[in-house]
């Protein structure tokens, strides 16, 4: 039996993965109150309990719910019953936008501001946080890459270190994302859009990849990043970062990002990291 904690900040997408894992069969509560949560679990892992996999949403919108949500935690651990934590995460700019999108005070600050309410939440979140079994930053995620990361984790078993990765590519004429940790330019590599035959297609295509590809620059540049990446990414991990967005741009965010992207992305796929790939341009 799976038994899974939802938890994060308002606006992450917590309800959204909740969703997810209803579709998938888990029987699901949503914001059960902390003070119940031992008694919760305990009556559903029960011999009497004829359920199978239990996901549950744990409302943390005030100081005092979280200071409950740490006692019962607490409790949980010392009878040894066998629980996961998942923490939904985002950047204060994307959970900016979002809750303006939806003209809703934040919990954290109803007569505040909305950047205000994000500090204050992610302030007390902290500690949960620290001990979350799983961290997705849902920050540069579309609902179907948040479910794919989802099924990755809970239903796949794939691995699953506090990071994850993003890699995304875009047009440097429609400017740079603003979540960038890491970015790189591939301007310098030879352009596909002068070929008549190849400028209708993108980097998703396979005679783009070849031409792309056939060039040693492209080739030696891409090992490379890889090594550069790979080197990088424990680092990240020990530091306590929860995602990693590694930027690829080019002119038009058509050809060679797209190429140059899904190449990085295949070779972290095949190392097990939880990577997904973003084409900027092409979602639009």
């Amino acid at each position: 039996m799976k038994f899974i904690i939802i938890t994060g900040l308002s606006g992450a997408g917590k309800s959204e993965v909740l969703k997810v894992l209803e579709d998938q069969g888990f029987y699901c509560i949503a914001n059960l109150p902390p003070v119940l949560l031992k008694d919760f679990v305990e009556l559903t892992m029960s011999k009497k309990s004829d359920f199978e996999n239990v996901a549950l949403l744990i409302n943390t919108k005030e100081s005092d719910a979280i200071h409950k949500f740490f006692e019962n935690i607490k409790d949980l651990s010392e009878s040894d019953i066998d629980y996961e934590i998942l923490f939904l995460d985002a950047s204060d700019r994307v959970l900016t936008k979002r809750f303006k999108e939806l003209r809703r005070p934040h919990p954290f600050s109803p007569d505040g501001g909305i950047v205000k309410g994000i500090e204050l939440e992610r302030e007390e979140l902290k500690g949960i946080k620290s001990k979350a079994n799983h961290i997705i930053d849902t920050s540069n995620m579309t609902l179907g890459k948040l479910k794919e990361e989802v099924t990755k984790i809970f239903l796949e078993g794939s691995k699953s270190e506090k990071l994850s990765i993003s890699v995304v590519s875009f047009g440097f004429k429609k400017g740079i994302p603003m979540d960038i940790d890491l970015l790189f330019d591939v301007r310098f590599l030879p352009n596909p859009y002068y070929i008549d035959e190849l400028r209708p297609l993108t980097g998703n295509d396979s005679e783009v990849r070849e031409y792309v590809m056939g060039f040693e620059e492209s080739r030696v540049f891409l090992e490379k990043l890889k090594g550069m990446v790979e080197y990088l990414i424990p680092y990240y991990i020990k530091e306590g970062k929860s995602q990693l967005v590694i930027g690829i741009g080019c002119t038009g965010g058509k050809h060679r990002s797209v190429t140059i992207a899904n190449e990085l992305n295949e070779y972290l796929l095949d190392k097990e990291y939880r990577v997904t790939v973003i084409h900027r341009e092409q979602e639009k």
